[in-house]
């Protein structure tokens, strides 16, 4: 029997194995947002382990992120790669000390970030998006 659940596991497997390039990366800023906020929640609730799952996972979407950089290729990539080191540094941080105020300073960095990768994918000419592999 096919429950609801396992229909929507597979509709976001077959979502990630047929996204383009910069598609995937949008994903994961999406998901990235949707992590720093349910840490801020969570925190803000005393919820200590929803917060340090929350952080976790998004230090794992961060690496992410950064381990798709082709600085060869993409000469901004470098600029993208050192803000990538600060979120990771800031997301341990807040995480250590559970501070809604590390999770708020990671939030106005990537949330510009998303933006702007979004509105790079929905250009024509943005497959391959360029220096992200």
């Amino acid at each position: 029997m096919t429950t609801p659940a396992m229909l929507r596991r597979r509709y976001q497997a077959d979502a990630v194995t047929t996204a383009t390039p910069s598609r995937l990366v949008v994903m994961l800023y999406d998901r990235l947002v949707k992590d720093l906020y349910a840490a801020h929640t969570a925190i803000g609730s005393a919820d200590i382990p929803g917060a340090h799952n929350a952080l976790l996972h998004a230090q794992e979407i961060v690496a992410e992120l950064t381990g798709s950089l082709d600085v060869e290729r993409w000469e901004e990539a470098r600029s993208l790669a050192s803000l990538y080191e600060y979120l990771s540094h800031t997301l341990v941080r807040a995480n250590l000390a559970k501070s809604q105020s590390y999770v708020m300073d990671c939030l106005e960095v990537v949330e510009p970030l998303r933006d702007a990768f979004a509105t790079a994918a929905l250009t024509p000419e943005a497959e391959p998006l360029e220096g992200v592999s």
